[in-house]
């Protein structure tokens, strides 16, 4: 099973998009009332894994110990309250990056409650103009907001070791197998020493790849996406459903994803 490139189009995509309204309407084709809920259960997603077993000794110890203090600021500890090395940390819980970003509707109502900065990448680049000059202004004017870079995920070459966590949410659809799995292992060369990623995206509960020739996306089977993960040397930390949502919809998958130790 598999996602041939010719059944991809990233010009016919890029027309597609060019043609959608910067709103967050756009962004999810008109099912903005959405927002509330997905932003809202990726937060849960999130501090769910940092309460399990499997979390509160990978994340803190091992795997995430960049973002320990996320977690404990989480759960209501005040700043005095803090260990130094807890404060050390928190100082250095900075950068994120915003994948397939659009005008910032993830970023201001997910990632930019959690990081002090974020990223914002999207092939689009009226959609960055929107969310710089409108949408994300006070995040901007306040320094939360760092660089935007106006280019397909498939070209994205992020510098190596950079982030905390990478998100990529409801993008990678439009990426080929074989630009999905560069992606990632450029994402890969990308974090810092204990850094994730993050990936929320439908999937078909067909056994098949199915494709929308309207915006030249595919949606995948879980199972073909955790192969991408899989053969970019990824292991998955934690994976999730979204709930909730409208029937007749996409399931919606989650993960948290770290580099695997081979």
């Amino acid at each position: 099973m598999s996602t041939p490139s010719n059944k991809i189009s990233y010009r016919k995509a890029a027309n597609y998009w060019s043609n959608i309204e910067p709103s967050i309407e756009g962004m999810l084709g008109g099912f903005g009332t959405l927002t509330e809920l997905d932003c809202t259960s990726s937060t849960r997603f999130l501090t769910e894994f940092a309460t399990t077993p499997q979390g509160s000794k990978l994340s803190f110890d091992y795997a995430c110990g960049n973002l320990e203090i996320i977690f404990i600021s989480w759960v209501g500890l005040q700043p005095d309250c803090l260990t130094e090395k807890q404060q050390q940390q928190k100082n250095k819980i900075k950068n994120n990056i915003d994948c397939g970003a659009g005008i910032g509707r993830v970023s201001k109502n997910f990632l930019l409650k959690i990081f002090k900065q974020v990223d914002l990448v999207e092939q689009c680049a009226k959609f960055l103009e929107e969310g710089e000059r409108e949408y994300l202004k006070e995040e901007v004017a306040d320094g939360r907001v760092g660089s935007f870079f106006p280019i397909g995920l498939q070209e994205f070459q992020p510098v190596p070791e950079r982030y905390d966590m990478i998100w990529s949410q409801w993008v990678l659809g439009h990426l080929t197998d074989d630009d999905l799995l560069a992606f990632f292992l450029r994402c890969k060369a990308a974090l810092k020493p204990n850094g994730v990623i993050g990936v929320k995206e439908n999937v078909c509960p067909r056994e098949i790849v199915e494709l929308d020739d309207e915006d030249s996306s595919v949606t995948r089977p879980a199972k073909l996406l955790e192969a991408v993960f899989e053969k970019a040397g990824l292991q998955i930390l934690k994976r999730g459903v979204q709930t909730g949502f409208p029937k007749g919809l996409y399931p919606v998958n989650m993960y948290i994803l770290q580099r695997r130790d081979d």
